[in-house]
Formats: C-alpha cells, structure tokens, sequence
C-alpha cells in the first residue's frame, strides 16, 4: 500500500516528522518499506499563463510563446510541444531554476530568437516516466505561484508492506485508524452526505450467489459531462499512490477505493442489457478484459452479468465491451462485498492480480458499500455532473458476516505481554481501534469492527493492545520455567557434520521451494502419490515435493544458464509423501553433480565427474554413520535415473536412498549439458549409527598377499568381500580390490578381480605356514560361494 502522508495528515496529523511517523508503523506491525519524495528536487518552476502562441519563423516545429508570470512584462518563451495554446495555465522554469538531474535554465537563443525559460512537461519536473507534451494546469491555477507550493510537493509517499491479514489498512482511512490509535488522538474524517437523487432511475438487481455476494449496491448517474477534466489534486494523489489517472469516472472509484479500502467499479449503462445479476459463470463463457485479454470462464468463478452475458470478473476486472469511454453518457456505479473465501485464489488462477483482487480476497468492510458510493457520487457530481438516481441496495443478512463477542481477561492480558495494563487504557486502545467495548467481571466483552476479519480469538486482541500500547514499552522479563533439555544420542547422525562434509568437498548447499511443478514431479517420481495444492501460488508450484531432486535439477539450470560450468549442490529438507496412512514428511539428504569434478587448473586433466565420483561423495557421508560396513550399493532400476547408471543404496537390507547418472531424456527436457549426477538418502534411516570402539593396537608387522581370482561378471565385489570377511574375523585387517580385468586370458561372461588381503595378529608375527593356510581357507569359501578359481 503506498500513500502520500499529506494526505494521511488530512485525517489524523501526529506531532512527530516522517520518520518518526514510518518507525511508529513499523513497530506496529504495519512494515514501512520505503519513504519517498512526491517529486524530485527542483526550484524556480513557477505557474505561468500563455497569452499569446506564434509560429517560430525558421523551425515549423516551435513556437514562440508569451507567457505572463504576474510581472510587468510577458517572457517570451520558444516551446517545441505540439498542445501549446493561448489561454492555458502551465508551470515555467524561469532564469536561473534547477530542474531534476540538476538541468539548469540559462538564457537561450532557438534558430535567432531568445527565449526567457522554459515551460515544463510533467516528465521535465519528474513527475511522470513519460509526456506527449506540456503540463497543462488547471484554469485556476494562480499566475505567477510557486508550483512546487501550489501542487504541495513537499510531501513524502510511505510504502507499506501489509500482512494478509491486514487488509483494513489497505486504505488511507485504516492507515489513519492505526495513527490515530499509536498517538491517543481523534480522527478527522472526510464528512460524507448522502447525495440527493435527481431521478428515480434504477437498474434491477438480481444475486444469484448470496453466498459468495451477500451485499451489493449500485446507482446509476445519467448524462455526465464525459469532456470534463478529473481535478488536478485527485490525479495528484493517485499519482503518488502508484496509480495512473484515465478519466473521471475511473480516476474516482480508484480515488474512493485508495481512501476508503471499497473497490469500485463504473459500466457504461448504455451497453448493458436490462438487468444486472450477481452469479456463477456458466462453464465456457467469455469475457473479453478492459486490458484486452479474453477469458474462457470456469463454472466456479463468480460474475457481474446482464441478461445475457458477463460484464465482469467480480471483485477482480470489468468487462471491455461494457467499460466507460469518452462516449459515455450514463453510468452505473458499482460497490459490492464478495466474500473472501468467493474470490480467493481466482484472480491468480486466471494469471491476474489488480488492486480490487488485492482488497477482496483480505477481506473488504461488509457495511461500507453506502458510504463509498455515496462518497463516489459526491465526488462525480462536482466533476462530471449528471443526475443521480437513487442507490440500489441488495443484501442477503444470513450471509453476511458474523460480528461475535470476544471475552477479553485481564490475567490473560498480564500472561501474554508480561505487563498489567491499566482498565482505562486497554478500554481506550479498543475503542481507539474501533471495536465495541463493555465491561465482564474478568475483563471485557469485546466486539470487533466490521472491518478487521482477523480478529477471532482473546490472543488476537491482546496482540492489538501490545502493538498499539508499543512493544518497546513492554519491560524485558526473563521467564523461568522448568525444562528438560533432550540431548541427541551419542551415536546419532549428524547432519550438521554431513553439511559441513559435503561443503569442504566443494559443495554449495542451496534451499529450494517445498512445492513444485506436477509435470516435473511426474517425469522425477511418477510413481508416487502428490498432494496437490488447494491455493498454490501459481499453476507451475502446485504439488508438495516427494524428492529434493526437482529443486537441484532447476538451480542446476539456473546456474548453467548463467554460464557455470561446473555445478555442485546439496539440500536437506522435507519430502511429502501420500500413502496409506495419510500424508508423511520424511526429511531426505540430497546432491546434484554436472560438470568438472575439480576446479579448473593446469595440474589435472580436464573431465567431467562421473558415477564415481558422486559415490565417493556418497561414501564420505556414509562414513559419518560410524558404521560404513553396513551399507551397500545395487544396482537397481528408476524413472529419473539411467538404466546402466543407476543404483540403490541400502543398509542392513532395507533402501535408504538412489545414487545415478540422470536419464538422458529428462537432461535433455531440461536443457541440462553435460551428464549430471544425483543422490537421496533418507535421513530417518541413517539416524541411529554406530559408535567407535577403541581396539588395542598390534605391535607385530602386517603382511599383505595379493590374489587374482576368475569369477562370474554378475558377481559384485561386495558380495566377494562379504565372503571373505565371513571366514577371516581374526587376522584380516583390510582388503583392497585393486585391479578388475576382462579380455584375453578370460573367459566369455567371467572377470578377474586382483585382491589384496592385509593380515596382521595381535599376539605373534605371522609365519608363512599361517597365511598360507588363511589364504587357502579364503580361496576355498569363494569356490564354495561362487565357483571362483584363482587365476594362474
């Protein structure tokens, strides 16, 4: 919400400057995001009225004007904009001024002919990105005047971040509530009178959907002045509220809608068709925007229509074919409550986001449509003039909101903030705030403005009182309590470590959304069930994640979109899984590998990383478990991964995680270059390790034999070492597979594996008579296990 604090200060003024003003806001939940001038610093701009235009007699694009500034004597001034005329009022940099960007006006001669100043546009003084021609002012504007004074430039434009919850202050005057509450004093509203009809002329109207639109005004103000000029201080104030100025009938419902917090809206009554009606969307009608898109509609979308068609996409655009335009004649003039829960989600979901979408899905005051409208019609009367009718009123009581009594206690009070408030001061902070206040032997019954939907429990009051009463005015109070601190288990995994591990082997680590694309997720894990998503921010974040691979697989795009070759990151976070016991987050550790393995450098050859390389990142990790032994590596088949490069991990049997080359498929989708590399490992699973138990060391030599054996290809060297740890628990220290040959010498479909055995015992030296019989003993049990034969 961006507002102008002149503005403001029409409504409530403090005694404290702008920054003292925006802190105040700021500490009362209501985040100051940005404090901005109106304009651009400038000087010696001054309002001048052009008397008389000539044609320049050596340039058929300017003009030689005069133009009198309340002197004695007219400048005159050579001006090349093309709207230039006798009799209009514009502002003028004399002799001497300073524009923005410190431009300097000096006396001037154009093709022969002097020129004494320059008359302005609005983008010369900054107050517009672009101009077609000068700035014309007002025939009102005093001659001579200082026009920064004149236009009360000197003010400063307050960027509000809002919470959702807070869409009471989506206007000037909920701004001002909150001002008025922080400093103890009164508002000073803009009066509003109901505006006499000057005709009896009415619309019928029909709801279809109380439910979605319980209450709905309208009024219709026949032959307007559609020549007629919106006033140069309403475009002002739009202006510096971020909003551009069109004409009256809009310029005013957007000026009501910054003022009050209503959303209006203006059809040209003329192009409607007998009736309006308040209803559904009848699946696969159309409706052409007044920003020109064309939408087909949904059944559940909620409609303004005449007899025929819709007119507008209600609470968010209204209709092209029936927007008013500079033939308009009569209007209907449009003030409605749509529940939030009606408009919520819609705007988006049809890829659109306006201020009045903005304002309805928070939550919009149910009782305010009157007073808008009535304030609307004031306001076009003194502009357009025309003849109103009378308003037109239809409201569904059982469907409007409920306003309920909250029981607000004192001790509950104390309890929360840590400070006993005085009874006077809470009674005066409520009331303040709008809320209706009566006494309760605990405390107070309270009942909240129409306006505020985010009051509904005791604690949401007493939050108000804490933020109003100023939380730097709450003592510092440290609270004791008695706890039991819960201390992870000794041998539990650490995944700060595995962070820490992953990053000083050259890993980025990176945080990604939680929700995803659903054709993403269908080509990574199709075979999982997805919670979908009932107000996703956008169609392309619509589905909870059931892997982290998703999110790796898009910051690794990013990245090499952005020219890095080399790419190597890591997340840990929540995976959310549908199953039979309903929806599960299991936290999972992941990784994405592309590229090089290394920097690059002129002491290694230059290659890109392979399986193994993410395996021995993997195998690091595994190692922080204390107990690496217990998990292995299979291949193994998945949707995302390559069919020759894929494998699962286990440990003790049960899958733990995936480790795999991504499917060349799924890479080329995702314009991904160079083969990328990913793991999961579920964090559950390894939680529990294994602590390390000191073993004495053997102060007798270890000896090392070295053995080549033939073996089946489909048997894994895990399987082997299995095997031969399972016969040797005593002397066998380590075991080394340093060689794996296939080709000549060997037999179709076998594979010679050289093994080194590393033997050591604790009591004696080793005689060769005692490896002989170990090795012996081992080559017999791979014979047994696996048919294997020690290659001669």
């Amino acid at each position: 919400m961006r507002f102008s604090e002149a503005w403001l200060r029409e409504w409530v003024s403090p005694p404290v400057d702008t920054r003292q003003l925006a802190d105040q806001l700021s500490m009362a939940g209501l985040e100051v995001d940005a404090v901005e001038p109106a304009a651009p610093a400038f000087d010696g701009v001054r309002i001048g009225w052009v008397t008389s235009v000539e044609a320049h007699p050596d340039a058929a694009k300017l003009r030689i004007c005069r133009v009198d500034l309340g002197e004695d004597e007219p400048l005159q001034i050579i001006c090349g904009a093309a709207n230039v005329a006798a009799g209009m009022k514009v502002p003028v940099a004399t002799i001497g001024a300073v524009l923005p960007g410190d431009f300097k006006i000096k006396r001037a001669k154009l093709r022969g002919v002097a020129s004494h100043g320059m008359i302005c546009s609005a983008k010369e003084l900054g107050l517009a990105e672009s101009s077609d021609g000068i700035l014309a002012l007002p025939a009102d504007a005093p001659v001579g005047e200082d026009i920064r004074a004149w236009m009360a430039l000197d003010d400063q434009c307050l960027e509000v971040d809002l919470t959702p919850d807070r869409g009471d202050c989506l206007s000037v005057s909920g701004l001002a509530r909150e001002v008025a509450a922080i400093n103890g004093m009164t508002l000073m509203p803009s009066a509003i009178h109901p505006v006499v009809p000057l005709r009896e002329t009415q619309i019928p109207v029909r709801v279809l959907a109380p439910a979605a639109c319980p209450r709905y005004a309208c009024r219709i103000i026949r032959n307007i002045d559609s020549s007629a000029v919106t006033p140069w201080w309403i475009t002002e104030r739009l202006r510096r509220s971020g909003l551009r100025p069109i004409s009256p009938v809009v310029d005013v419902t957007n000026y009501v809608m910054l003022e009050l917090g209503q959303p209006m809206h203006g059809f040209d009554l003329a192009t409607l068709d007998g009736e309006i009606q308040v209803r559904q969307a009848v699946a696969g009608e159309s409706l052409r925007l007044l920003n020109g898109e064309t939408l087909t509609l949904r059944d559940d979308t909620l409609v303004i229509a005449d007899r025929h068609r819709p007119v507008a996409l209600a609470g968010i655009m209204g209709g092209a074919e029936t927007g008013v335009g500079d033939a308009t004649r009569d209007v209907l003039l449009e003030s409605a409550f749509f529940s939030p829960q009606a408009i919520s989600g819609q705007a988006r979901s049809y890829g659109l986001h306006t201020d009045s979408s903005h304002r309805f899905e928070r939550g919009v005051d149910p009782l305010l449509q009157e007073r808008a409208i009535e304030r609307a019609t004031h306001l076009l009367f003194t502009i357009v003039g025309g003849e109103p009718g009378p308003v037109v009123m239809v409201e569904t009581e059982a469907d409007m909101p409920r306003r309920r009594q909250q029981l607000l206690r004192r001790a509950r009070i104390a309890q929360i903030l840590g400070v006993v408030m005085p009874d006077d001061r809470v009674t005066e902070i409520l009331q303040r705030l709008g809320m209706m206040v009566s006494p309760h032997q605990e405390g107070w019954l309270v009942t909240a403005p129409s306006s505020r939907f985010d009051l509904v429990e005791e604690v949401d009051l007493i939050a108000d009182l804490g933020r109003i009463h100023g939380y730097e005015r709450i003592p510092v109070a440290r609270n004791r309590s008695v706890s039991v601190t819960r201390v992870a288990a000794e041998a539990h995994f650490d995944l700060d470590r595995a962070r820490l591990a992953l990053v000083s082997r050259g890993f980025q680590e990176v945080i990604t959304y939680s929700f995803i694309s659903p054709d993403l997720q269908e080509r990574v894990d199709p075979e999982q069930e997805v919670l979908r998503l009932a107000n996703p921010l956008s169609a392309e974040l619509s589905v909870m994640r059931t892997s982290l691979w998703p999110g790796l697989l898009q910051t690794a795009r990013y990245n090499q979109a952005r020219q890095l070759e080399r790419v190597r990151i890591f997340e840990s976070g929540l995976r959310f899984r549908l199953g039979a016991e309903g929806l599960t987050q299991t936290p999972g550790l992941g990784g994405l590998i592309v590229g090089p393995p290394d920097p690059e450098q002129w002491g290694l050859p230059r290659r890109a990383a392979d399986f193994y390389d993410l395996k021995a990142d993997v195998e690091a990790l595994l190692v922080l478990t204390g107990a690496p032994e217990r998990f292995s590596v299979h291949p193994d088949a998945h949707p995302a991964l390559h069919p020759g490069q894929a494998a699962r991990i286990e440990c003790a049997g049960e899958p733990v995680g995936w480790l795999g080359m991504l499917h060349p498929s799924l890479a080329a989708s995702l314009d991904l270059i160079g083969n990328a590399y990913l793991f999961e490992l579920d964090l559950d699973a390894m939680s529990l390790g294994v602590l390390p138990k000191f073993s004495p060391i053997s102060r007798f030599p270890s000896i090392r034999r070295d053995i080549a054996i033939t073996v089946d290809e489909a048997v894994s060297y895990e399987a082997i070492a299995s095997s031969i740890r399972a016969v040797e628990t005593e002397l066998l220290r380590d075991l080394v597979l340093f060689d794996v040959y296939t080709g000549q010498n060997i037999e179709s479909g076998q594979k010679s594996l050289a093994l080194g055995l590393i033997l050591q015992a604790r009591s004696q030296t080793l005689t060769d008579s005692v490896i002989d019989e170990t090795v012996g003993r081992i080559l017999d049990r791979l014979a047994v296990d696996f048919g294997a034969t020690l290659r001669k």
